[in-house]
């Protein structure tokens, strides 16, 4: 049973959370899987540009699917553009993306709180989850979101081989190194394959002591796709704001001093793929962690406030409440925490 509401407790306006898994950008360089071991010697990625002639196949305009010489006229103007692409070269079959991660402790400490109670029945909440429960169930899922390469996005997809390094540092030097097959492990679910459990487990330790402080994790990842000599490759792509003028690109890769790169966001976002505990998640699979459960490219809201299983829901009902969420929930919210973000109330003008 709950006990009833403290009255005297509300939402702080002003509440933020800094992100405890930090990531840098990832590296694309190329090579030969054979010389891996050289890996770090591998030239950049380069990203270059290239122009088109394309046919025109989006969706006609009412009425004009019916007029024959319409849609010739469309067929013979050309679709000319220029966009950027990223390939391999002639004489590499693998790419390599690198980047690190660091991993820090304070969860559910806020950066900034205008509300002395409501930040110490926040840290009193926090603190009862970590007595229970540690950070162990989340950490093994960030350790095989790392293992599985699900960070490698498209460039995953139809790879003959994929080999990832995870390599923990200490004052410069590598002081441990687990190495994953990623093709063995799903993207579907957290279930490891046998021969993978121990250094999985030792992984997701590291990232849980991480978390729990007090010294912060460090980690460089390397991720090997074998995909076949002068294979295109997937950098982040650009959103442009400003697409006035002639001449502009349809498409931009993002670039790192010359070489091709993949957003920060984008390799958290898949490390935050973990989220199994909505409704849906036996249809779905894992989502990336966010307040509303929001997956873009479906135009969805998995965890919608109606259904009382947003994170604001749970969270104003844990503190202000004294509501507990079931297990599985509570890992949601301690999971948004470690995500980060702005969360205050809007006070009434």
């Amino acid at each position: 049973m709950g006990k009833e509401k403290d009255e005297t407790l509300k939402t702080a306006s002003v509440l933020a959370f800094e992100r405890k898994l930090d990531l840098s950008d990832g590296l694309f360089q190329a090579g030969l899987w054979e010389k891996r071991s050289t890996a770090e010697a591998w030239p950049a990625v380069k990203v270059r540009e290239k122009s088109v002639r394309g046919t025109i196949s989006n969706r006609l305009k009412k009425g004009d699917e019916k007029d024959p010489a319409k849609l010739d006229a469309k067929i013979q103007n050309p679709n000319l553009q220029t966009v950027d692409v990223a390939c391999l070269p002639a004489d590499g079959d693998t790419l390599q993306v690198s980047f690190t991660l660091r991993v820090q402790a304070g969860t559910g400490r806020p950066s900034a709180c205008n509300q002395e109670a409501y930040r110490l029945k926040l840290l009193q909440i926090v603190e009862g989850y970590i007595k229970a429960n540690g950070f162990k169930e989340l950490a093994r899922r960030y350790a095989f979101n790392l293992a599985n390469g699900r960070f490698l996005w498209r460039n995953r997809l139809g790879a003959e081989e994929v080999e990832i390094a995870v390599q923990r540092l200490a004052e410069g030097r590598v002081v441990k190194e687990w190495k994953f097959n990623a093709l063995d492990f799903t993207l579907h679910s957290f279930d490891a394959p046998q021969n993978s459990q121990g250094p999985l487990a030792e992984l997701a330790l590291a990232i849980e002591e991480g978390l729990s402080g007090p010294n912060f994790l460090l980690l460089r990842v390397a991720a090997f796709i074998r995909l076949g000599r002068g294979q295109e490759v997937f950098p982040s792509q650009e959103l442009i704001l400003d697409k006035g003028g002639q001449g502009k690109k349809s498409k931009t890769l993002y670039e790192i001093n010359g070489a091709a790169g993949i957003h920060s966001q984008k390799l958290g976002n898949a490390l935050r793929t973990i989220d199994t505990w909505y409704p849906e998640a036996a249809e779905y699979g894992p989502i990336a962690v966010e307040p509303y459960g929001s997956v873009t490219t479906l135009g969805r809201a998995y965890r919608r406030p109606v259904d009382k299983i947003d994170f604001y829901t749970l969270l104003d009902d844990w503190i202000l409440n004294d509501k507990a969420p079931a297990l599985d929930n509570q890992h949601f919210v301690m999971a948004v925490l470690i995500r980060g973000g702005v969360f205050g109330e809007k006070e009434n003008d």
